[in-house]
């Protein structure tokens, strides 16, 4: 049972690390949790939707772990913070929080996790192209499911939320922070691939 592991078969950057056991599974997974636990709390407050350092945490997250070990951590994160653990943005908790504005960006994390890992496992992250598009993929994959989301809130809450309402609100204020974010991690995951690669 302690070789147990839920290291994908196509190895990641984390499968790297040390041995390939559930203990050290488990320990990564809530190392991506509290990872994006202490970016969430990197905010520029904007409403509906602030400006944090949450969704960088979220991709680097999936790319290193791979898809079942990201997407775990990210839904640790969300439970956790759903339970009452101040790891939400600027220290917020609670299911009333996730029913709010940012709640469909919080679920679109782990759909994110999913798909940066997978597309890691395909050896995506080793190359600067590859990186780039890894994390603005795993962004469309947080919008897809945020923006919607978005949308219904602000209808509920008697806000225009329109297509155009809500894009200005969610969607247009992050673009330049997520063409950075992705821009880093062409420059930085293929980079950390050569340094692992030598040390082997």
């Amino acid at each position: 049972m302690s070789n147990f592991s839920l290291a994908a078969s196509r190895p990641v950057l984390a499968d790297r690390l040390g041995a390939h056991t559930i203990v050290a599974d488990l320990g990564l997974v809530a190392a991506g949790a509290a990872l994006t636990a202490v970016a969430a709390q990197i905010t520029i407050p904007m409403w509906p939707v602030p400006i944090t350092g949450q969704t960088f945490a979220v991709l680097l997250v999936g790319t290193t772990l791979g898809a079942a070990r990201g997407s775990i951590s990210m839904a640790l994160y969300m439970v956790l913070g759903a339970i009452g653990l101040p790891i939400f943005t600027a220290g917020k908790s609670g299911l009333a929080y996730i029913a709010g504005p940012t709640g469909g960006y919080l679920i679109g994390f782990v759909l994110a996790a999913a798909l940066t890992g997978w597309l890691a496992q395909r050896q995506w992250d080793r190359k600067v192209l590859g990186a780039f598009l890894t994390f603005l993929i795993g962004s469309v994959a947080i919008y897809a499911v945020g923006l919607p989301w978005l949308s219904v809130v602000l209808g509920q809450l008697g806000r225009p939320n329109d297509v155009l309402a809500t894009l200005q609100a969610g969607l247009f204020p992050f673009i330049p922070g997520d063409i950075l974010k992705a821009v880093l991690a062409g420059a930085l995951l293929p980079t950390t691939w050569k340094l692992v690669s030598r040390s082997k």
